[in-house]
């Protein structure tokens, strides 16, 4: 199974293929063009795998030797080397952001919490306190950043599968999880959004191996990802075989799962179960 340490941002990767299409539709060997560019063939294999960002005025020199405008191309190279929205809020790693920001679908898997881009601040709040692996300054950035994520929501597709035990853990307390119940709810409502409820049912095991995302692309020529979370960071996956694997996995818990109407229903029931709880305090 291939473990993808670091990797270029997608959007410069997307114009690294964009480019070596471009080269390769005009007829030239990588030695041909480099040379006409005045550059490494090395210096131009790295450009033309991501590895390296190349500027606008490199795009713009190709489109000319290729003869080939390509006013996208363009922006795609400005957008590539601009800083992501997520650096205001102090987070600069190459982790989950990168890969989301990108995806045209995401199916996410959850066995004790429920997805982060559905989460109340007081229920995200509840998780970093409790967790202890973010320093308690900058817990407010990162909840933050995570609120802003969900602005993504109209844009792409989003199917989550949530355990029923994820939503009858206490996090935060019995109010915090009657108002994220009903968050769930509204989210559900959104035409891009799919939620499925796994209910809990004895002899029932599915999706014991932990929680996981697939995310895909606009890009016929971009592998799909598999991304992973565990207690020492995270991972993601490019390998076909493990891509498929986790795809199995997916519709396995999918065919388990109550359907999209069912489970809204299942959520309410919940959240009424955890209002009568507080009534009874």
């Amino acid at each position: 199974m291939e473990f993808v340490r670091t990797r270029p941002t997608f959007r410069r990767r997307r114009l690294a293929r964009r480019i070596r299409r471009l080269r390769e539709d005009a007829g030239l060997t990588q030695e041909q063009a480099a040379a006409a560019l005045d550059m490494s063939t090395s210096a131009l294999s790295r450009k033309e795998t991501g590895e390296v960002a190349t500027s606008v005025h490199e795009v713009r020199s190709m489109m000319d030797l290729y003869d080939a405008y390509d006013p996208g191309l363009v922006d795609l190279a400005r957008s590539a080397k601009a800083k992501p929205w997520w650096h205001a809020y102090g987070i600069t790693s190459r982790g989950y952001y990168h890969l989301e920001e990108e995806a045209v679908s995401v199916r996410e898997w959850q066995l004790a919490l429920v997805p982060g881009l559905f989460q109340t601040e007081e229920y995200a709040r509840a998780i970093f306190v409790g967790a202890g692996r973010v320093a308690p300054e900058r817990i407010p950035d990162v909840i933050a950043a995570r609120m802003r994520r969900k602005q993504r929501l109209p844009e792409m597709s989003y199917e989550a599968i949530i355990h029923e035990g994820a939503l009858r853990l206490p996090v935060g307390g019995r109010a915090v999880m009657q108002r994220q119940l009903h968050e769930l709810c509204s989210f559900a409502e959104l035409d891009t959004v799919t939620i499925r409820v796994l209910p809990t049912e004895p002899g029932v095991v599915l999706g014991l191996d932990g929680p996981f995302s697939l995310l895909r692309y606009d890009d016929p020529e971009g592998p799909d990802v598999l991304y992973v979370e565990h207690i020492n960071g995270s991972a993601h996956f490019e390998a076909p075989e493990a891509v498929q694997v986790a795809t199995r996995t997916f519709e396995r818990l999918r065919d388990g799962s109550l359907s999209a109407e069912d489970s809204v229903r299942r959520i309410r029931e919940l959240a009424e179960e955890w209002a009568v709880s507080l009534d009874v305090r």
